[in-house]
């Protein structure tokens, strides 16, 4: 994941969603809580001073290669900074690979200001449990209701959530269905190993322009993967009157 997540469609794919949802640039504290190389540490300068974690060595070295200085080497669970320091936390698909999510969120809004965003992304749907789970050691996928609810137990409140990569969730549910029926696994260690390098820049546009849609304020309604953007629960203003 190191060595691909500069050009490979899906992390290029992810960012362009995440760059959808963003609040506006000002200058603060950014946590990127699972920073991996640091290649989203790049896209998120503008914002502010930047610090990430990782529980991968290696990848702590990548993004401190980078240029990124504040990169500790520690669980999402244990964080070495002060209630309230960060404005903007990213966390892109690692709350799914904790033993306990409330634990590790409840983690991400102690350091949260109290006027600060979360955006989180998971993979979605137990139904496409696969190989690539296993091998990547997730231990449960969401659905908008469930990430809600975990969220809400933490002291957190949905601003607002999407799924994306929805163009491609038939043929991903159909390949996944058919490996259980036939009891069969990929010959590679990872779903990403499976695309053709030739269809990279294709599949990468298609998930750009599912960011496109995100950026103009709709909301994807089924995907293989899921966002959220959290606030402390008190930010977020009810909806006046929800129809019966």
């Amino acid at each position: 994941m190191l060595a691909i997540d500069d050009y490979h469609w899906w992390f290029a794919g992810r960012r362009a969603v995440l760059q959808a949802v963003l609040p506006p640039v000002r200058q603060g504290r950014v946590l990127d809580a699972g920073c991996g190389s640091g290649r989203t540490l790049d896209m998120l300068r503008p914002w502010g001073r930047l610090s990430g974690i990782d529980l991968d060595p290696d990848a702590v070295a990548a993004a401190r290669s980078r240029g990124h200085d504040d990169i500790r080497h520690c669980p999402i669970e244990n964080l070495p900074w002060p209630d309230g320091t960060f404005e903007l936390i990213t966390c892109l698909d690692v709350i799914e690979h904790t033993h306990d999510d409330l634990r590790a969120l409840t983690a991400l809004k102690r350091v949260l200001t109290p006027d600060g965003v979360i955006i989180a992304t998971v993979p979605a749907y137990e139904a496409l449990w696969s190989h690539h789970d296993d091998t990547h050691q997730h231990r449960r996928r969401y659905r908008r209701s469930s990430l809600s609810r975990v969220a809400r137990l933490a002291g957190l409140e949905v601003e607002r959530t999407t799924y994306f990569n929805s163009t491609l969730l038939g043929p991903i549910a159909a390949v996944r269905l058919l490996q259980r029926v036939f009891h069969s696994r990929p010959p590679t260690h990872t779903d990403y190993d499976l695309t053709p390098q030739i269809l990279n820049r294709f599949l990468a546009q298609i998930m750009r322009a599912e960011a496109q849609v995100v950026e103009s304020g709709h909301r994807l309604p089924f995907g293989v993967s899921l966002l959220a953007v959290l606030k402390h629960a008190d930010q977020v203003n009810p909806p006046a009157h929800v129809p019966s």
